[in-house]
């Protein structure tokens, strides 16, 4: 423990701004859940599902729960198309962005139009970059200039897409996960996740690679941040200089995350209501959201949205350190269970339901897509 003495790597305010302070001393560093693989926490999800599919007579449920989303945002769905689902004023609180695919044309062309079209878009850099197929922060970059867009369009995999964002005026980041059912008016936010951006802070004297193995939560992420800054390892930041470790809002990727369910107001949901009603069909997920404060995003002031997530979307609050392993369970089995009562309402209505075939089509086509993303920042 001695040789952490002096070594600092709570991110400050300015990386965070506007969130509630980030708290690292007391309890576990990491959740001890965090990392483990997927299959063991879902394994009950999926013995539930299959009960809940016997009760209603159907399996495919939760593939309709967002009817206007390609299998209800489970697998496959593109950002694009779920963005473009929003009316004129939900738009107002979507962060503008084009897209682009990457074709076989010389990458000088390709990236000379898509600069063209942020023009027309009155989109500038920096920009965020992010496949439009995928999840969990896989391939995001941040781009400052037109070598880093040239860069990216070298790197992606031909004949996908990607998106062009802005980059939020905003620091901090909540994940908002809201559900509706068909039929009613209102809402509800069932989980908010604060994330934080891990950095570590230079004393003068070590290495970016011992600041990060000194660092109680960072040094147990290694294998997620060493590749990542290979190039600045042995680069010793000067003291009180801070540096950002992962960019992308991902805890799969780094980022940190507290539960904040205690910051759910009726404001900021009947906002929520406001908005998503004007999104063509959309009655479950989490929404990715920067905002300015703390007090006025809980006033449903003051705040952006980043990305519409569909029915694979997490209550990501359950990767807090303190999460105990029971609450896990017990949140993703409730979520579950309000997509399968959201599909049911649906089929009422009409909508007709997939074939789970069509879902392991698009979950093995995604599976290899992903593997050729460049690096996530």
């Amino acid at each position: 423990m001695s040789s952490m003495i002096g070594i600092q790597c709570i991110a400050p305010d300015k990386i965070n701004s506007g969130m509630p302070l980030l708290q690292m001393k007391g309890g576990r560093s990491i959740s001890p859940y965090e990392f483990v693989p997927g299959w063991v926490f879902y394994t009950p999800v999926i013995v539930q599902s299959l009960c809940l599919g016997i009760k209603h007579r159907c399996l495919g449920l939760p593939l309709i729960a967002n009817p206007t989303i390609k299998l209800s945002g489970m697998v496959g769905e593109s950002k694009q198309d779920i963005l473009n689902l929003a009316g004129a004023h939900a738009k107002q609180w979507i962060e503008p962005f084009i897209s682009c695919i990457r074709n076989g044309e010389d990458i000088d062309l390709q990236t000379n139009r898509a600069l063209a079209e942020m023009v027309q878009a009155n989109l500038s850099f920096p920009l965020v970059a992010k496949p439009d197929l995928g999840c969990r922060g896989v391939g995001v970059k941040l781009l400052h200039s037109r070598a880093h867009l040239r860069d990216y369009f070298a790197s992606f995999p031909c004949n996908a897409s990607f998106l062009l964002q802005r980059k939020a005026p905003y620091q901090a980041e909540a994940g908002v996960f809201y559900v509706r059912y068909p039929g009613e008016e209102q809402g509800e936010i069932i989980s908010i996740t604060l994330k934080y951006v891990p950095s570590v802070i230079g004393d003068g004297v070590h290495t970016l690679q011992q600041l990060i193995e000194r660092c109680p939560r960072a040094g147990q992420l290694t294998h997620l941040y060493f590749p990542r800054h290979q190039d600045k390892l042995n680069w010793v930041p000067d003291a009180g200089q801070e540096f950002q470790l992962a960019f992308a809002g991902s805890h799969s990727r780094g980022s940190i995350f507290r539960n904040g369910n205690t910051y759910i107001t009726e404001a900021l949901t009947r906002k929520l209501d406001e908005i998503l009603k004007d999104v063509e069909g959309y009655h479950y997920g989490r929404l990715d959201i920067k905002f300015e404060d703390m007090n006025q995003f809980m006033a449903g002031e003051n705040f952006t949205i980043l990305e519409i997530n569909g029915a694979s979307s997490e209550a990501t609050h359950i990767w807090d350190r303190n999460t105990p392993l029971k609450d896990i369970f017990t949140t993703l089995l409730n979520q579950y269970r309000i997509l399968f009562e959201i599909g049911a309402r649906q089929k009422k209505q009409g909508h007709k339901v997939p074939s789970i075939i069509s879902l392991l089509k698009e979950w093995r086509a995604e599976k290899a897509l992903v593997q050729h993303y460049p690096t996530t920042d």
